[in-house]
């Protein structure tokens, strides 16, 4: 029986998943840090990488920031990333020839991240991704990101599928915990974060080379899926 007939799903995290894109994340939040004076170390970006701007911000500035000053220092940090990325775009090692896998094998395939639309359309069209794709969700999507269960509940439902169905591709931390908390198995990339800060992913890789259908068929069948 085939991965269609079963109705099997693969949720695929955008940044530093399906595109290496992690070094224009780090660069913009740094400019925006120059031009506004605040200061982003390498360990507070990397602890913060998956999660929303609006989580991320307040952390920066302050709890008691306004609604309005975090929307602009938000559409100012996504606006200086789409300048980086529009210069310089690459799927990932391995990224293309495992979603035609996928799709040859009768998956589903969605996009979950908690990047704005604009980013991801972007990334698509440069990229070419529509082909391979059945659905995203984005940050406008969804009330809570990641690592809030929802962007991946609401791209299951967008595939029509229930969430013991859908495995999830991450390389941020609370990702793996947005993916799990949905009740999804997770498989991990090392792309951005350690091997020993994913360890509670279901499956860990070096890169999506290393993964087939296959991967996501026995993990969504084994018996704890």
């Amino acid at each position: 029986m085939t991965s269609a007939e079963n109705g099997m799903g693969v949720i695929f995290d955008l940044d530093g998943v399906l595109v290496d894109t992690g070094w224009a994340h780090k660069q913009s939040w740094q400019d925006l840090a120059d031009m506004e004076g605040f200061h982003v170390s390498d360990e507070f970006f990397y602890s913060t990488f998956g999660m929303p701007n609006y989580r991320i911000i307040p952390m920066l500035l302050g709890p008691d920031v306004a609604d309005k000053e975090i929307q602009r220092i938000s559409e100012l940090k996504e606006q200086r990333y789409r300048e980086l990325v529009a210069r310089e775009l690459h799927l990932a090692e391995g990224a293309e020839s495992l979603l035609a896998n996928l799709r040859s094998d009768g998956f589903r395939l969605a996009v979950g991240s908690s990047a704005p639309r604009a980013n991801l359309d972007l990334i698509l069209v440069r990229l070419s991704l529509h082909e391979y794709l059945d659905t995203c969700v984005t940050n406008e999507d969804v009330r809570k990101g990641k690592p809030a269960p929802d962007t991946f509940l609401k791209a299951a439902e967008k595939m029509s599928l229930s969430p013991g169905r859908c495995a999830v591709v991450e390389d941020a931390v609370q990702g793996i915990e947005a993916g799990k908390a949905a009740g999804m198995p997770v498989v991990a990339v090392t792309t951005t974060r350690a091997r020993q800060d994913l360890d509670k992913a279901d499956l860990i890789v070096d890169s999506l080379a290393e993964l087939k259908a296959d991967d996501f068929a026995k993990l969504l069948t084994r018996p704890s899926a």
